[in-house]
């Protein structure tokens, strides 16, 4: 007879609401994210590394520096042609390098195409949600490609000569010339659509206005 009755009271008694308050109330922040620029090139330097681990023969594209506090992309056409569209849906290299001057890395070799940043270390991703897009600052992208001076190369037998480098250089300024050129146009034709637009708009704020007024000329007249 008494077992009916509990299970009765229990049923009667649903679950204290301020219980699973008190829960979601407790449950930690979403955690912080880096930028999906800096987590793609990371990425990109891990697969990287373990396909070469993988794969033996053939010349490396990109991978971590030999103290992993920064990462060398050794080619630059193989670079832009293979990797850059895997992870971010274009094929400029330029524009990879202008992106990562946005966060604050600096280009510390010479003779090869070699970046680093102090929060951007192998084995070391948790350091990314530290890092940040600097201000933009004007005509930084001619400099940035300049070689650094007073850096020595190591890696002799592995690096483009100098005349290479430059050669590059000139050919990823003109690329950026080409590129600048282009979204002036774009940019030019969408201040002609804009303009189109206003010209309509005012078009028909007068037309509206003309004919609001004849409207009340008319019911003048009736009045009358």
């Amino acid at each position: 007879m008494n077992v009916p009755l509990q299970i009765t009271m229990a049923a009667d008694h649903p679950p204290d609401p301020s219980t699973s308050s008190r829960r979601s109330t407790t449950a930690s922040p979403k955690a912080k994210l880096p930028a999906p620029f800096l987590s793609k090139t990371y990425d990109l330097l891990e697969e990287e590394e373990e396909r070469e681990e993988n794969c033996s023969g053939g010349g490396r594209i990109v991978s971590w520096n030999t103290e992993g506090n920064g990462f060398v992309v050794w080619s630059p056409a193989e670079f832009s042609e293979h990797m850059l569209p895997r992870y971010f849906k274009h094929n400029n290299f330029s524009s990879f390098i202008r992106q990562l001057n946005t966060y604050g890395f600096k280009k510390t070799a010479s003779k090869r195409w070699e970046f680093q940043h102090e929060k951007f270390q192998k084995g070391c991703r948790h350091l990314l949600m530290e890092m940040s897009r600097k201000k933009c600052e004007p005509s930084v992208f001619p400099t940035y490609l300049k070689p650094s001076s007073g850096e020595t190369d190591h890696h002799h037998n592995q690096t483009p000569s100098s005349s290479s480098i430059e050669e590059e250089s000139m050919v990823l300024l003109m690329e950026e010339n080409k590129n600048l050129k282009k979204e002036k146009m774009e940019l030019e034709m969408q201040i002609q659509h804009f303009k189109s637009m206003e010209t309509k708009l005012l078009d028909c704020v007068s037309h509206y206005i003309g004919n609001n007024n004849q409207f009340q000329h008319n019911d003048n007249k009736l009045l009358r």
